[in-house]
C-alpha cells in the first residue's frame, strides 16, 4: 500500500542473503527486473539521494537494512514497446533546436533529486503518483538561466512559465519530438510521452 502523509515508510530487517548492489538508477531497474530474483540495495542514484542513502557502493557492517517499498513508472513513447523508470523522465529540444534553452521542456519525476538539482521537493518514490513539471516553450532564455540557478536550493518555483502537477496516468504530445531520457539515459526521440505509476511496484532496501 503507498505511503501516506504522517505514516512511516519501510521498516528494518535483517540483511537478506543475495544482496545486490545497485549504483545508479539504470542498475536499479535491470537489477529489479532481472530473471534471478535477488533482494536490491540502492547506493547510488537519484533514488538513493532522495532516500538518504549511501552513495559508496561496498559492503556495510549493518546487521539491518531498511526495506522499502517503492512505485515504478512505465513509460511509452510514440507507441512503442514500454519502459520502466525508478527515478525521473525527461524530455527537451535537441541541440539543433535550443536544448534546455528553447522550447518545451518535461520532467516526470518519481523522486525529488536529478543529480545535484532538487527539482520536486514533494516528490516520494511511494506515493502512487509522480510530479510533473513543463516548462512553456515561450519561457525566456534570461529566465530559464534564472531558474537553473535556483534549482540546487529548490527556490525554482513558483515561475509563471512553469506548470506543476501531481499525475497518476498521463499523455503529453508535443509538436516536435523531443530528446528523452529515463533514469539519466538517453533512450531517443519522441513527441508522445505517456506514463503510469505502478504502485508498489518493488521493494528495495538501503
Amino acid at each position: 500500500m503507498t505511503i501516506k502523509p504522517g505514516e512511516p515508510w519501510g521498516r528494518q530487517v535483517p540483511v537478506p542473503d543475495g544482496l545486490v548492489v545497485a549504483d545508479s538508477d539504470r542498475a536499479v531497474v535491470a537489477a529489479l527486473r532481472s530473471d534471478s530474483g535477488s533482494p536490491v540495495q540502492v547506493v547510488g542514484g537519484d533514488l538513493a539521494r532522495t532516500l538518504g542513502a549511501s552513495v559508496v557502493a561496498c559492503p556495510s557492517t549493518r546487521a539491518t537494512r531498511n526495506e522499502l517499498p517503492i512505485d515504478l513508472v512505465e513509460v511509452v513513447l510514440d507507441g512503442r514497446d514500454p519502459v520502466v523508470a525508478c527515478a525521473h523522465v525527461v524530455a527537451r529540444s535537441p541541440w539543433y533546436r535550443g536544448h534546455w534553452w528553447r522550447g518545451p521542456i518535461l520532467a516526470v519525476m518519481n523522486v525529488e533529486f536529478i543529480g545535484d538539482w532538487d527539482i520536486a521537493p514533494r516528490g516520494h518514490p511511494n506515493d502512487g503518483r509522480v510530479e510533473a513539471f513543463e516548462v512553456a516553450p515561450t519561457m525566456a532564455v534570461r529566465a530559464r538561466a534564472a531558474a537553473r540557478r535556483r534549482l540546487r536550493s529548490a527556490t525554482h518555483l513558483p515561475h509563471r512559465d512553469i506548470t506543476t502537477r501531481s499525475v497518476r496516468c498521463q499523455q503529453w504530445v508535443f509538436p516536435s519530438a523531443l530528446d528523452v531520457a529515463i533514469d539519466g539515459h538517453p533512450v531517443g526521440r519522441a513527441s508522445s510521452i505517456g506514463v503510469t505509476v505502478i504502485p508498489d511496484a518493488a521493494v528495495i532496501y538501503a
